[in-house]
């Protein structure tokens, strides 16, 4: 499908990668993976021809259509989330608008018998024919799927694109690459603006993702579910296994062993040979054997191991006061943008050495409520810090508040103090900015260099609370660790806002989900949290958790009898649309697998294919009941909302 062949390509002089080759196959869900500034946006960027390169070839089959998932979008102001996403649609919204001038120029003829009337009559009938072929009778709805997957309400539908965040706006052009049904999807970095259930969406979908795949994440557990390849771009070269990336490491790592070993034995032959070499060149009887060894020696390869780029960043929070035992207080939290109410009435109190995250869909006031406790934004109620409380903060655009004028080494100069200024060259080298680095201009760095650099400017103020808005945004898998690691070490109360299932991993020992304008607490780490969403939504324990629940109800009161009663039929209903919706999603699948082969059939061989017996009934047929499941998706889903 596609055959990259001796890239290079080279900045200043110094080559990012160098002689790289890979083909991609139909099928391929490919895991770029490769640390901050390894080459893998810009590898992106050459596959979908938006990037010259040095040398080498990049050969496609003939109409092959790629999509590319971007970090920087533009929208036409004026759109809504739906008009936009329907841009998705080239072909049909082309043949809609003949479609419209057609039919405006049969309603205003009236010449009914002319050559010009049925010629008219003709090309509608094409029109009608190639637009129900490029499912244009079916587009609405499979739009409307994409976008509540994403996290989209249907009442968001209709509302502009501009009064959307940036992270919403990156779904609405995430949905429009998913529904172009392209044969090669490039995706940046995609879950960076994405909440737990959308991420789980996206990864079902990728799946099941027909053509190829190739994902730019720092995600680890998302590289894990979704790819079955993964290609490392490391210190120019490549590394390519078909292995999703856990068990490319493992493997990699036992392949550079097993290098390590062969090169120690080959090198012991090649001491023992130049042995040799030295003691008969010392006698003229033995001279000919001398050469013949030399010469044997030449001809050796040498075996190379694989370089491994170890850099990592160093990263130690430390702790500057003791708090009071309770740091945070808040009592009847309220926030509104607008007419749009975030928070209604929250109370939260954290005592010190908490470590407690914050998880939920976009939108729903996590980044509002830290914004709340480190003062930035007004709110109604009441907020008390305690004794002695510091609060350090990192916002989700932390690196936006970086002046692109200023070098990196100015940056931090402007940010230190007296006692600490002297001590900025160490920071930054523990950052990884050593040397000519410094003096690089913000506005040249990656997004995780940057996020490297708001994360050093962080430690030049004393603090006790650390609060961090998606801390990992950029972070390649490395930097990730040691920030992970660093926190885990963090003797102070931590906050975290994040959607990384494998960040928040043994983080937390407390979970508020925030939904409808409330929090809910968890008492457990992520891992308990997505066990409850999972008993929730998924019912995959239903029958462990009804036989707990009918047992407490048999040492109650009847009062309470009769409670577990009514939560039992409930859950009874839940499982019972459960398992419909997943029918009815089986079955949807299923029926656009065969529409999509039928024309894929037609567009091959159209006379042949219309030639069948019953064709265009059965091809009715199907068209129709796929409207009607998708009718009947929507109906069970309203249900089950309602039920949840």
């Amino acid at each position: 499908m596609l055959n990259v062949h001796n890239l290079s390509v080279s900045f200043q002089g110094d080559y990012l990668f160098e002689k790289i080759t890979f083909q991609l196959t139909p099928g391929d869900r490919v895991g770029l993976v490769g640390k901050n500034g390894a080459g893998k946006s810009t590898l992106l960027k050459i596959i979908a021809n938006e990037q010259e390169y040095d040398s080498g070839s990049i050969a496609t089959d003939k109409e092959i259509s790629i999509g590319f998932l971007k970090q920087d979008i533009d929208f036409t102001v004026g759109r809504t989330v739906l008009e936009e996403s329907y841009q998705a649609f080239t072909e049909i919204k082309r043949l809609e608008s003949q479609l419209e001038d057609i039919n405006t120029q049969l309603a205003e003829r009236t010449d009914y018998e002319s050559d010009g009337y049925h010629q008219l009559m003709v090309d509608l009938n094409d029109v009608q024919h190639q637009y129900e072929i490029h499912g244009g009778y079916n587009y609405q709805g499979e739009t409307e799927r994409i976008l509540q997957g994403l996290g989209f309400q249907r009442k968001d539908f209709n509302k502009r694109t501009e009064t959307f965040s940036g992270g919403w706006r990156m779904r609405i052009e995430l949905a429009k690459l998913l529904l172009q049904n392209n044969d090669i999807l490039l995706l940046d970095e995609p879950t960076n603006h994405l909440d737990i259930e959308s991420i789980l969406w996206l990864e079902d979908f990728l799946k099941g993702y027909p053509g190829v795949v190739v994902v730019v994440s720092h995600d680890k557990m998302f590289l894990d579910n979704v790819t079955n390849r993964t290609i490392e771009i490391s210190l120019g070269k490549i590394y390519d296994y078909n292995k999703a990336y856990s068990k490319y490491l493992v493997q990699r790592a036992e392949l550079r062993e097993q290098q390590l070993a062969s090169q120690k034995n080959q090198q012991k032959q090649i001491e023992q040979t130049e042995k040799l070499i030295e003691k008969f060149r010392a006698k003229a009887s033995k001279a000919t054997m001398a050469q013949s060894l030399i010469k044997k020696l030449d001809k050796i390869d040498r075996i190379e191991v694989d370089e491994d780029d170890n850099s990592v960043m160093s990263l130690h929070f430390p702790v500057s006061v003791t708090p009071g035992k309770v740091v945070i207080d808040a009592e009847d939290i309220s926030k509104k943008y607008g007419d749009k109410e975030v928070l209604r009435h929250i109370d939260l109190m954290v005592e010190r050495d908490s470590k407690i995250a914050f998880v939920g869909q976009n939108g729903q006031g996590k980044s509002t409520l830290a914004k709340i406790i480190v003062g930035e934004i007004e709110h109604g109620g009441h907020l008390k810090l305690g004794h002695n409380v510091q609060i350090a903060y990192f916002a989700q655009n932390q690196a936006e508040y970086l002046d692109g004028s200023k070098t990196v080494l100015d940056t931090m100069i402007d940010a230190a103090n007296e006692k600490n200024r002297s001590k900025v060259r160490d920071i930054l080298g523990a950052f990884l900015f050593r040397g000519d680095e410094v003096d690089k201009y913000v506005r040249v760095l990656s997004g995780g260099e940057r996020n490297r650099l708001a994360l050093a400017k962080l430690l030049l103020q004393p603090f006790n609370v650390l609060v961090m808005d998606e801390p990992t945004n950029h972070l390649d898998i490395k930097s990730k660790n040691v920030l992970k690691e660093a926190l885990n070490k963090f003797e102070g109360t931590l906050l975290l806002v994040s959607h990384d299932r494998d960040f928040l991993q043994g983080l937390s020992n407390k979970v508020y989900e925030f939904k409808d304008h409330k929090i809910k607490e968890y008492l457990g780490d992520i891992d308990f949290f997505l066990e409850q969403r999972n008993l929730q939504n998924l019912r995959e324990a239903e029958k462990r958790t009804v036989v707990k629940k009918e047992r407490a109800v048999n040492t109650s009161t009847a009062t309470a009898e009769t409670s577990g009663k009514q939560s039992y039929e409930d859950q009874k209903k839940q499982k019972s649309l459960t398992n419909k919706l997943s029918k009815i999603e089986a079955n949807i699948s299923r029926l656009e697998k065969e529409i999509k082969a039928i024309d894929l059939e037609l567009s091959i061989n159209y006379d042949a294919t219309i030639a069948k017996p019953n064709f265009f009934d059965e091809y009715q047929k199907k068209k129709k009941q796929l409207s009607e499941l998708m009718n009947d998706w929507e109906k069970v889903t309203v249900k089950l909302e309602a039920l949840a």
